[in-house]
């Protein structure tokens, strides 16, 4: 257990950002879903929308620490590559 001001501070601030990454993370996943949904769908034209609506919040994953950026990239270049092959 943190005994120190400083320690009890931080723990204290990890279960804030802990909640906060939480609900980015699960916001990322619903756009990633929404896409795959388009594409077992055969929609090409929707897939392509809704990933135009997921990259800027996987990017922003990326920004604030949550995703590494290699992960994202290859995220978004395997569903470019299946909405592609619909």
């Amino acid at each position: 257990m943190a005994n120190h001001a400083s320690a009890k501070k931080r723990v204290r601030r990890n279960e804030k950002r802990a909640i906060i990454n939480t609900a980015r993370k699960s916001r990322i996943r619903t756009f990633v879903k929404k896409v795959e949904a388009q594409i077992s769908a055969g929609d090409a034209e929707g897939a392509k929308a809704a990933l135009q609506a997921a990259q800027p919040e996987l990017y922003k994953g990326v920004a604030k620490g949550i995703l590494h950026k290699n992960t994202v990239a290859r995220k978004l270049s395997r569903l470019s590559a299946r909405i592609k092959a619909i």
